[in-house]
């Protein structure tokens, strides 16, 4: 579908071999290991970020709203490393770029946001969470923890309604913040929402959007309902099925889809999307999110740090550089450092995004990760026999000259 540019780095290798978990959908407490730096399963519990409250359960002002965490992770996850966010940042941090991010809200004054949000109506009242926490892997500073930093951590974040206040999916409120969003000129505008239905008025939104310059970015599919006891069967949700719009599905560090994941067609990008880590609306905790948003955001946070190193480029050009140089597998994988850094000829800058015309699985790229590594190995050893055999070409000669005895400093050898 797609040139790669390079391989995954280092970090990619570890993140291969870090144990998945997924977030549960209700705001219940995390019981499983939390994803470590090290690829051991590490002992701290992390609650989950549902995308989503019990709309059974009232307003938002009369039913509870997800609770702060009381857990503060300790270690950088494995999304961070495979997006090489700690190499990528001494290039660029998206700063002078604004990401619209079209959710559940976002709490302004959440740790590592405060001062760069901007919330449009009743958009800056996150009930839910979810939204201030795909604002954190999109340009959150990390707060204390530096290392937890989003993807664009000096990017702006203009938040928007495109749920109501329990986090159910709203077609028209998808819609006025996509128009919002373009009135007030954002350069990549975030979707956390997907749609069952294609909406005239949605398409319409989305084209307004990229004729004033925004790369576009919606999740592929919305987080699967758990109660569900039927097979869903493959479909395009909206608007990531829109023209020009990227498309982006979530992965496990082995580089599959989840086994829970909605089947669905042309994806165009896979990122990190589970045991991934990110704040909350309230107190300074964090908390361990999954799905297709999820990827979203951070594939949002690679476009706001290329417009911010690119400028010029268009919103095609932007979506192309990310897709042409993402690693190579049956839905590309997104890499960050390589969309900023990577030279592309002509044809790699031109408009618009390939997308897989039936449903795709992301292969495992752990195995070829191992096998980079191995050959870097190689070579290595390889250079070093190389110099050992400079090496004797030039002493032996010398040390036979002198009778095998050694030189003495300050002069030539005694016969």
């Amino acid at each position: 579908m797609k040139t790669p540019a390079r391989l995954l780095s280092g970090a990619g290798l570890t993140a291969a071999l870090l144990l998945t978990v997924a977030a549960p959908a209700q705001p219940a407490p995390f019981t499983g290991p939390t994803p470590t730096a090290d690829g051991k399963k590490g002992g701290q519990e992390l609650p989950g970020m549902p995308s989503a409250l019990d709309a059974d359960a009232g307003d938002a002002g009369d039913a509870p709203c997800t609770p702060a965490s009381r857990e503060k992770a300790k270690k950088q996850d494995w999304s961070r490393q495979r997006l090489d966010l700690d190499r990528l940042h001494r290039y660029s941090t998206g700063e002078g770029v604004t990401v619209a991010l079209i959710g559940t809200g976002v709490a302004p004054g959440a740790t590592g946001l405060k001062g760069r949000v901007t919330a449009g109506g009743a958009a800056g009242d996150d009930c839910v969470g979810h939204g201030t926490f795909l604002a954190g892997l999109i340009a959150g500073d990390g707060g204390d923890s530096p290392r937890l930093a989003g993807v664009a951590p000096d990017a702006r974040i203009l938040a928007l309604r495109g749920t109501g206040t329990r986090g159910q999916a709203d077609a028209d409120l998808v819609v006025r913040a996509l128009r919002e969003a373009t009135e007030a000129r954002a350069g990549v505008i975030a979707i956390a929402v997907a749609l069952p239905r294609r909406d005239e008025a949605l398409t319409r939104a989305v084209a307004d959007a990229r004729r004033a310059g925004a790369v576009v970015i919606a999740a592929a599919t919305p987080d699967p309902d758990r109660r569900a006891t039927e097979e869903v069967p493959s479909r395009t949700y909206w608007p990531a099925g829109e023209p020009g719009v990227l498309s982006v599905a979530d992965m496990l560090p082995g580089g599959a889809r989840p086994d829970s994941a909605l089947p669905t067609g042309g994806i165009d990008l896979a990122a990190p999307g589970a045991g991934v880590v990110s704040g909350g609306p309230r107190g300074e905790g964090h908390f361990l999110g999954a799905g297709a948003a999820v990827a979203a955001a951070q594939a949002a946070g690679a476009a706001a740090v290329v417009r911010a190193t690119h400028p010029d480029e268009s919103p095609g050009a932007v979506a192309r550089r990310l897709t042409a140089t993402a690693y190579p597998a049956d839905i590309p994988q997104l890499d960050a450092y390589a969309a900023v850094t990577t030279v592309l000829g002509d044809s790699g800058a031109a408009a618009g995004t390939g997308r897989a015309t039936d449903p795709v699985a992301v292969r495992d790229t752990s195995a070829t990760d191992r096998a980079t590594d191995r050959a870097t190995l190689f070579v290595l050893l390889g250079s070093a026999a190389v110099l050992a055999v400079l090496w004797g070409a030039f002493a032996l000669p010398r040390a036979r000259g002198r009778g095998w005895r050694p030189a003495e400093a300050g002069g030539p050898a005694k016969d």
